[in-house]
């Protein structure tokens, strides 16, 4: 659980794949300005102390996706979240989501042992403190199969994953796609472009993030990278929404 993993094979491949097209439920809007949620995965403490200050600063949330079984583990991340992150998070008007509990790659489990893994994982944040209902799931390391997409759907709002695209009219609430702050200065590119286009070509823009820390990993950026992708988003001129917010806006349904 510790280690960084990276799905592989074809048959991960064509499930992935296919997942696009099946089991879908899409939602349709007509956006007149853009919208961007800022989300944080599995996650480490350096999401909270280095990304939520960063984000209050301009009166902004974000999403912050949960996998209790790494309550105060180190990982290749580094340290991860605890409690207090926790209540803090919550206080600063944050929205916490859901993973599942020990990061199950939902492409190779079966949907009853991804939805034991994410009830146990709402046990464990509910008896961590958490209040608010989690109404937003991100499939860890972005896997998916059509199985597992219809099996969820009747839990969770949104079910994100992480094949990059920006919504525009239309959007598979069982598998949206997200844009990563990650990958060095190539990746931080594409997400200030992201961005960027907002401003004469309005959609909903989902970002996701990991450790933010000086020496990042290669899922995560510099406290300095983190401002810079920001920053452009304060020049798109979008409006910042959590992802259970961002869809409540969309699809009319109560939050």
């Amino acid at each position: 659980m510790n280690a960084p993993y990276i799905p592989g094979g074809w048959q991960s491949r064509f499930t992935r794949q296919i997942s696009r097209f099946l089991a879908r439920d899409e939602i349709q809007f007509d956006l007149d300005h853009a919208i961007v949620s800022i989300s944080f995965d599995d996650f480490p403490k350096s999401a909270v102390s280095e990304g939520a200050p960063a984000l209050e600063a301009r009166g902004w949330s974000g999403t912050y996706y949960a996998s209790a079984g790494y309550l105060g583990q180190t990982t290749h991340h580094g340290t991860m979240f605890d409690a207090e992150d926790l209540q803090r998070l919550e206080l600063g008007g944050h929205e916490i989501a859901c993973h599942t509990y020990e990061h199950l790659d939902c492409a190779k489990a079966s949907s009853a042992e991804v939805i034991s893994s994410l009830e146990h994982n709402e046990r464990a944040l509910k008896e961590l403190g958490v209040k608010q209902t989690l109404s937003s799931f991100a499939y860890p390391y972005g896997e998916t199969a059509p199985a597992i997409k219809t099996a969820l759907a009747s839990r969770f709002q949104t079910l994100r994953g992480v094949r990059p695209g920006i919504m525009r009219g239309r959007a598979d609430r069982n598998l949206l796609p997200a844009v990563g702050i990650d990958g060095g200065d190539a990746g931080i590119q594409r997400a200030i472009e992201a961005a960027e286009s907002l401003a004469h070509h309005p959609g909903w823009l989902v970002l996701y993030a990991h450790d933010i820390q000086a020496e990042p990993t290669e899922w995560g950026c510099t406290p300095h990278d983190f401002e810079r992708v920001l920053a452009a988003i304060d020049r798109s001129g979008a409006q910042v929404l959590t992802v259970r917010d961002a869809y409540a806006a969309l699809s009319g349904e109560p939050t």
